[in-house]
């Protein structure tokens, strides 16, 4: 199978790109509205948030096999 050329791939990967980084600018951009910053004391840090995510998942999985075994 032959591949595509290379200019018909940056045609469409640099309007792409250009897009995506648009859009992640005026998101992190909506996030900084004054008066919403929490306190860095008050939120948990990082790895709070991780361990959390990765119990939950934990849970879940936990649950999922639990599941398949009874069926």
């Amino acid at each position: 199978m032959a591949l595509p050329p290379a200019g018909s791939v940056m045609r469409v990967a640099v309007p792409f790109i250009w897009v995506v980084g648009l859009l992640s600018v005026r998101l992190v951009g909506a996030g900084q509205d004054a008066g919403s910053l929490i306190p860095a004391d008050s939120r948990p840090c990082v790895d709070c948030h991780a361990f959390e995510f990765m119990q939950r998942a934990l849970q879940d999985l936990k649950k999922t096999a639990y599941n398949l075994d009874t069926r």
